[in-house]
């Protein structure tokens, strides 16, 4: 009987494999059917540069702000600076421009602050040579953070402008 129940979980484990196997069959997780890149690829291996893996990988998606601050500090403008010159390289790209703050605070003042934020990393690309055009701004306040507790080692995570392709 031992034999038996432990050939029986060997053969359901097999089978098990073999359908998540087939459910796993190259195609993106939204459906589309496009085959995406081996799993075992390094982000900086993309070779779709106008990609939002690439954009992330290769030349950072984020930066991070002081408290009640929106203004940007030196490694603030480095990312945005090779953010510009991606941009430059990859025209048809549009950026959405989320503006985040920490948990502290009204969610009316998070939402404005989040909008300086926006606004700020915006404004910056402007002056670097994007158009104004390809790129649009939403602030979610203190409603997506990335990181959860009560310290700072948590708000400095959440205190940020992430660049999204749209």
């Amino acid at each position: 009987m031992d034999v038996f129940r432990k050939t029986k979980t060997l053969s359901l484990i097999a089978g098990l494999t073999l359908v998540l196997a087939a459910c796993g069959g190259g195609s993106d997780s939204a459906g589309t059917g496009a085959v995406s890149a081996p799993a075992q690829a390094p982000a900086a291996n993309v070779t779709d540069m106008d990609s939002a893996q690439y954009l992330i990988g290769n030349v950072g998606d984020r930066i991070f702000f002081e408290t009640d601050k929106a203004v940007l500090d030196m490694a603030a403008r480095d990312t945005l600076t090779a953010q510009a010159r991606w941009l430059q390289q990859n025209m048809a790209v549009r950026l959405t421009i989320e503006g985040h703050a920490d948990e502290r605070g009204t969610r009316e003042y998070n939402l404005a602050l989040g909008a300086r934020r926006a606004s700020s990393v915006r404004n910056f690309l402007i002056s670097q040579g994007v158009s104004g055009d390809r790129l649009q701004t939403i602030s979610y306040g203190k409603e997506r953070p990335v990181s959860l507790c009560a310290n700072e080692n948590c708000w400095s995570k959440n205190r940020r402008a992430v660049s999204t392709i749209r």
